[in-house]
């Protein structure tokens, strides 16, 4: 059996960049130990598949290591797939998921994921997350549904930050949003997640329902510009609009291929 398979570089405007994610379109689900492999064999942050159902079409996305509740950037990449390739001719798509109905638009090049707020609270951070920082001091820690929100001072300690990534591994969470005030945009980030298989995410869309309601909170506005700056890079424009958010990018298609499967 073969199965189509495309790759693509997500929140960016050009190839190389972004948060690169594979998409593999189904007719009916594969046994999860085959998906899980597939993922593994990808070695991608994230692998999507989708099925189409009555009102939509289901995905779910596997990191190398293991099936993960929601990812944005491999959502944004399934979009494309659907109204670039596939020629989806509706205003919007929906995909249910483990995280409930998630819409996508595109307009005018640019795609808006449609997500769930992150509701996050002060937390005490573990040893283990102050020990994998090293000399950089938090000044806040927040803990949302899934991951640890750390609040630094600037964008350079953002950029220049260098965890132990062995330590922050034992930290319980999916992973660790480190974020700050930008410099030429409202917020920049950074997302480890040694936890679920990847050291470092180039830009993770998921992310951001836990920073932008904190940021909007800060800033005191609903409309908000971001940076996620990993090694690749990424832009983001985010919305805040009650218990969602809105979280916009433009997609690159890298590579069409087929799987072989026995």
């Amino acid at each position: 059996m073969k199965l189509p398979i495309y790759q693509l570089d997500a929140f960016t405007d050009k190839l190389f960049a972004g948060n690169p994610a594979a998409v593999v379109p189904l007719e009916s689900w594969l046994p999860d130990f085959v998906m899980q492999q597939i993922a593994a064999e990808n070695n991608l942050a994230e692998t999507a598949f989708f099925v189409p159902t009555e009102t939509g079409f289901h995905i779910r996305w596997f990191t190398p290591s293991t099936e993960v509740d929601l990812c944005g950037h491999a959502t944004l990449a399934a979009a494309y797939v659907l109204f670039k390739i596939h020629n989806y001719d509706q205003p919007e798509v929906a995909f249910d998921s483990r995280s409930g109905i998630l819409k996508v638009s595109l307009e005018n090049d640019w795609f808006t994921l449609d997500f769930p707020v992150d509701h996050y609270q002060v937390a005490v951070p573990p040893p283990a997350l102050h020990e994998s920082m090293m000399t950089v001091v938090p000044v806040e820690v927040f803990k949302g549904k899934t991951d640890y929100l750390v609040v630094l001072e600037s964008e350079t300690e953002v950029r220049e930050l260098d965890p132990d990534i062995i330590v922050l591994s034992t930290v319980p969470a999916r992973g660790i949003i480190v974020t700050a005030p930008g410099d030429e945009v409202d917020f920049v980030s950074r997302f480890f997640a040694p936890q679920s298989g990847i050291d470092e995410d180039p830009v993770t869309g998921s992310a951001h329902t836990t920073l932008v309601p904190y940021w909007a909170k800060r800033l005191e506005k609903t409309q908000l510009t971001a940076l996620q700056v990993s090694k690749r890079g990424g832009y983001l424009r985010c919305k805040l609009s009650d218990d969602r958010v809105c979280i916009s990018g433009q997609v690159r298609l890298f590579m069409v291929g087929e799987i072989e499967t026995d």
